[in-house]
């Protein structure tokens, strides 16, 4: 058997091996947005956890590599575009999966529309600030990134990682430019402390520290992206988990430079206040004037680049799920041509597009931004705390076999998971009433078609013959002997090929 992802055919239809180990890396990066996360979250994480947000992303970050490696051996067993959904479903339960799957629809197309409407509004603020304030014409001009990027989508993988390539690259020289020299120049903030990067004592108690992990948990959404691409990705079962590793650990650092910056440029007061968003008072204290407009497009382009991976994600899950039957079968077609998946991506763009007619009626996009963004981190906790136990149940055999199985595989994945689910828990109990509707109310919509197709026969909930045991997968010891993956109690290796 070949370490190259498996044939078209075999498949289901999805192109096999157009992308590679540094796609993977440059598509988790996109996905997580580092401009567009920063300029779009900084106000509500600086809300609630003030100059303490670097803490906040330290602590999320630590149990968002416990599920980065939880991804990366799930992939390595199972080959999915459903990733989660297919992972959660045969190790620990098919309902499980299925809403795990659903939980990545909803989250995507929730974001269409506060990833649509910040694309309108940044475009539009590089010509009239006046044109960027009307609702109306951000939602128009974000609807026409938002058709665009679907259009790139669906003409293929190759294509879509190209893009990627130009747009993140240009956002993250701008980050890493302005971000440095922030540093250096200083500005009217805070002077900064080592406590920052701490943070114990400081989030007001479980809830406060709670509602801070769900801010940051968004900040790092759509790494994951790379799991999804796995069935067109050469060497998938290797470069797809890596490059959701490496992702996680560069946005990380981008992350935390940025929001240190900030606090050191900018006083909480101006950073929660009604004038000029965060990132252009950044550029703005850096290069006047210019330095400002300079960011702008670093954001303009970072949203953009989130859009098309956010649509890889829906599009790759819904296929996966209409190839089980566990959704309309036809979602699970792919282009005759292009090797995408056609009907899964025109019905995201239905749907978005209604969405968007919906929004018009919103003036506010505060109001949007804000449900939205909690909305979707309860989503993320609950798919994000199920992969982690996914890969615990499924190497359950070969725990013991090394520490570093153990650590790697169990006790951190583990602790990811048990974060996820106390941030889940913790903000269902204190989030406002229209944060809980929609995000819980997007999740208890997915019973509807579980239970339909469960009650139709689907095979996919007939799945005790086809459990995910890395024990028995041919796969571990075929494919990865050489990552010294211990499959026995004579090894004595790393459980890592870092």
């Amino acid at each position: 058997m070949s370490k190259d992802t498996p044939s078209t055919e075999s498949r289901g239809g999805l192109r096999a091996n157009v992308l590679t180990g540094f796609d993977t890396v440059v598509m988790a990066i996109a996905g997580s947005a580092p401009a567009y996360s920063l300029a779009a979250t900084t106000v509500a994480l600086s809300a609630t956890a003030g100059l303490i947000g670097p803490a906040a992303l330290l602590w999320c970050a630590i149990p968002m590599l416990g599920i980065a490696w939880a991804f990366n051996y799930l992939g390595r067993i199972d080959v999915n575009a459903g990733a989660s959904y297919s992972w959660v479903g045969r190790a620990l339960h098919p309902s499980l999966g299925f809403m795990a799957g659903w939980s990545v629809v909803a989250s995507a197309t929730i974001f269409m529309v506060i990833g649509s409407l910040p694309a309108g509004q940044y475009t539009l603020t590089l010509f009239s600030a006046s044109a960027a304030d009307n609702t109306s014409l951000c939602i128009l001009v974000g609807a026409l990134w938002f058709l665009a990027m679907a259009a790139l989508v669906t003409l293929g993988a190759r294509i879509t990682a190209h893009a990627q390539w130009i747009m993140t690259g240009i956002e993250l020289v701008i980050l890493l430019v302005f971000g440095i020299a922030a540093l250096v120049h200083g500005g009217n903030g805070a002077v900064f402390s080592w406590s920052w990067l701490w943070g114990w004592g400081h989030f007001g108690g479980a809830s406060g520290f709670a509602a801070a992990a769900l801010i940051a948990a968004f900040y790092f959404w759509g790494w994951d992206v790379t799991a999804n691409l796995s069935e067109e990705t050469s060497n998938s079962r290797k470069n797809s988990g890596y490059g959701g590793l490496i992702g996680v650990i560069a946005v990380f650092g981008l992350f935390e430079m940025v929001t240190i910056a900030i606090n050191i440029v900018e006083t909480q007061k101006q950073i929660a206040g009604n004038g000029d968003p965060v990132l252009v008072v950044l550029g703005n204290s850096v290069w006047s004037g210019v330095g400002g407009k300079i960011m702008v497009v670093a954001v303009m382009l970072s949203t953009i680049a989130t859009l098309e991976t956010t649509l890889i994600q829906v599009t790759r899950s819904l296929f996966a799920m209409g190839r089980d039957k566990t959704l309309p079968a036809a979602f699970g077609r792919s282009h005759s041509r292009w090797q995408t998946p056609w009907v899964a991506i025109a019905a995201v763009v239905v749907v978005s597009l209604a969405m968007f007619i919906a929004a018009n009626n919103v003036t506010k996009f505060n109001h949007i931004l804000l449900h939205g963004f909690n909305a979707i981190g309860l989503q993320i906790a609950f798919y994000y705390a199920l992969a982690g136990l996914a890969v615990v149940v499924a190497y359950r055999k070969l725990l013991t076999k090394s520490l570093s199985n153990l650590f790697f595989i169990g006790i951190w994945p583990l602790a990811g998971a048990v974060f996820m689910g106390y941030t889940f828990v913790e903000n269902v109990k204190n989030l406002a009433p229209h944060d809980l509707e929609i995000g819980l109310g997007a999740l208890a919509v997915g019973l509807i078609p579980m239970a339909w197709y469960w009650i139709k026969g689907s095979d996919y909930y007939r799945s005790g013959a086809t459990r995910l045991d890395a024990a028995s997968a041919d796969q571990v010891n075929a494919l990865y002997g050489e990552s010294a993956l211990v499959t026995s109690a004579a090894g004595d290796g790393l459980a890592t090929d870092i």
